[in-house]
């Protein structure tokens, strides 16, 4: 029985059928085609197979991907790519403005511990006694001036060693109403003078803050060579903004009295160097 079945089903799909095309009004034949079962099944699959197959490239290959649920274009993909870069880049950025304006903002305030206000001793300790330094030329030292003095005699150029004198201008005149105070936390010296006296710089520099406070009013800050800033508080008004570029004994601002911190009309000065408060009296007469 199994194998009539199986001539049965062999017959089946080798049988042959003529496949007819005729032109209806003429009945003229047009095609014909000698077809078996098992031609048909096997165009059909390869059929198929090759469909499916150029279904699957044109759309992984071409921009029909997109309209599929699921996938995202290439330059969405690139777009996200360079924000999450951008965005990196801002975070960075905020992140170093907050740390400029927390130190800008404990200038301001003073907020600064006890245990940096070393400067001085620092300073202090590391003079020597004149009387542990030998001032007497040694041999070697003679004969190397002896040295240069004659390389140097007959050289048409002039040295180039230069010499910079830093010099620091009072801002104001007047008489100093509260000094500078290291206990207190005062690390300014207040000078009264008549309201609108003009403001000048102390030093060439360069403009890093003028802004309004609520507490120290008009508020102008330079920038100095050497790691040297100076501050300028309760003013009436500020005659540059931040970036400008100013010159020693310019005018910056109008003393007034300006800030809930203020009692009258006087100027606010503050000196740092890298970071630390000086006393602005060892270095400017004010009076």
């Amino acid at each position: 029985m199994a194998k009539k079945k199986q001539k049965k089903l062999k017959k089946k799909l080798l049988d042959k059928y003529r496949l007819v095309i005729l032109n209806e009004n003429t009945f003229e034949e047009r095609l014909s085609l000698k077809l078996t079962r098992l031609n048909v099944f096997v165009i059909v699959t390869l059929s198929s197979v090759l469909l499916v197959g150029l279904t699957i490239l044109l759309i992984a290959y071409s921009p029909l991907k997109e309209y599929i649920p699921g996938y995202s274009s290439t330059a969405l993909k690139k777009k996200a790519t360079e924000l999450s870069f951008e965005t990196d880049s801002l975070k960075q950025v905020l992140v170093n403005n907050e740390l400029y304006f927390a130190s800008i903002q404990k200038v301001l305030k003073g907020d600064v511990s006890s245990e940096q206000l070393n400067k001085d001793s620092i300073i202090e300790a590391t003079k020597l006694e004149i009387s542990e330094v030998d001032l007497n030329p040694s041999k070697e030292d003679s004969l190397l001036r002896v040295k240069v003095e004659k390389e140097d005699k007959y050289n048409l150029f002039e040295s180039a060693t230069s010499v910079t004198n830093f010099v620091l201008f009072p801002p104001v005149s007047g008489t100093i109403s509260e000094p500078y105070d290291v206990e207190d936390k005062h690390y300014a010296v207040d000078i009264v003078v008549a309201k609108d006296t003009p403001v000048k710089a102390t030093a060439d520099g360069i403009v890093i803050f003028a802004e309004w406070t609520v507490g120290t009013g008009h508020v102008i800050i330079l920038e100095h060579s050497y790691g040297l800033i100076s501050v300028y508080k309760h003013n009436a008004t500020v005659t540059k903004g931040q970036g400008d570029l100013v010159k020693a004994g310019e005018v910056i601002a109008t003393s007034g009295n300006t800030g809930e911190l203020s009692t009258g009309p006087h100027l606010h000065f503050e000196l740092w160097s890298d970071g630390y408060p000086i006393n602005p009296t060892n270095f400017i007469d004010f009076e």
